[in-house]
C-alpha cells in the first residue's frame, strides 16, 4: 500500500485568486483549498473536486485526502484542488456525504427551516504537467448508497423527528470491506446519475473551477434521500 502524507497545508482564497484565474468572492472564507501530496508514482495528477457536502478520496486502496472542511459544518461549500503522484491506471474511490444533523437525514432540526437536504458532486482529473484530461465524473462511475434517510419525506414535517422512527426510518449499511481496493468487484453497483447545475444548485467554489465540458454533477438516483455514497472509477491515459 502506498503511503501518502500532506506536503502543503490548506490555502485560503485570498492567496489563491491568481491561481484560480478569478477573483475570490468577498463573502467566501475559502473558495478553493489547494494541497499537494507527496506520493510515489510516475504521473503527477491534479484532482479538482466540488461536493455538497463532504468527501474522502482513496487511490489504489490507500487514503489520500479528506475535505478540508469538517463534515458537520453546515453549508460548507468549497472546492478542492489536490496534486499527487500515482501510476496509471489508478483506481479512484470516493466517499461522498451530504450534510445531515443525524440519521433522520434532516437539516436545521427544530427550526423553521427544517428540511431534507440534497447532495451532488463533480470531479475532474488531469495530468498536472501536460494538462491532458484523464477522467471526469459522469454516469460511467459506479456508486453504492450506504445511508438513506429519511425513507419518507413526511419526516421533514415532524415537530419532533426521531431517528429511525415512523417516517424518519433509515436504511444504513456498513461500507463493504476493501471497497477502495483496485481488485474490488463493483460490477453490481449502480451507475452514477448525472444532474444539471439547475437540479443541484452548486454553490461557493463550484464556479471558481473551469470544468471540462464532459464533467458532470453526479449522485445516486435520489438527490434528497441518499446521504452517503461510495463511488469508484479508474483514471488512465486516453
Amino acid at each position: 500500500m502506498r503511503r501518502f502524507h500532506l506536503a502543503l497545508g490548506v490555502a485560503f482564497a485570498a492567496g489563491l485568486a491568481a491561481c484560480a484565474d478569478r477573483p475570490a468572492k468577498a463573502n467566501d472564507q475559502r473558495v478553493i483549498n489547494e494541497r499537494e501530496i507527496e506520493s510515489d508514482g510516475t504521473t503527477k495528477v491534479m484532482a479538482e473536486i466540488w461536493v455538497d457536502n463532504w468527501f474522502a478520496l482513496s487511490v489504489n486502496g490507500a487514503p489520500l485526502i479528506q475535505d478540508s472542511v469538517p463534515f458537520k459544518t453546515e453549508r460548507s461549500f468549497n472546492a478542492e484542488r489536490v496534486t499527487f503522484n500515482t501510476d496509471l491506471p489508478a483506481t479512484i474511490a470516493f466517499e461522498f456525504r451530504d450534510f445531515r444533523e443525524n440519521d433522520t437525514g434532516l437539516e436545521y432540526i427544530g427550526t423553521g427551516r427544517q428540511q431534507i437536504g440534497d447532495g451532488g458532486a463533480i470531479v475532474q482529473f488531469t495530468d498536472a504537467e501536460t494538462g491532458a484530461l484523464l477522467k471526469v465524473s459522469n454516469s460511467t462511475w459506479k456508486c453504492l448508497v450506504i445511508n438513506r434517510a429519511p425513507l419518507d419525506e413526511a419526516c421533514a414535517k415532524e415537530s419532533d423527528p426521531q431517528e429511525g422512527e415512523g417516517p424518519c426510518a433509515a436504511e444504513i449499511r456498513d461500507a463493504p470491506a476493501y471497497w477502495t481496493a483496485p481488485n474490488f468487484d463493483d460490477s453490481q453497483w449502480a451507475a452514477a446519475t448525472e444532474y444539471s447545475a439547475l437540479e443541484v444548485s452548486p454553490k461557493d467554489g463550484y464556479d471558481e473551477l473551469d470544468w471540462k465540458p464532459g464533467a458532470k454533477l453526479i449522485w445516486s438516483d435520489n438527490l434528497k434521500l441518499d446521504n452517503t455514497l461510495l463511488c469508484r472509477t479508474v483514471i488512465a491515459r486516453g
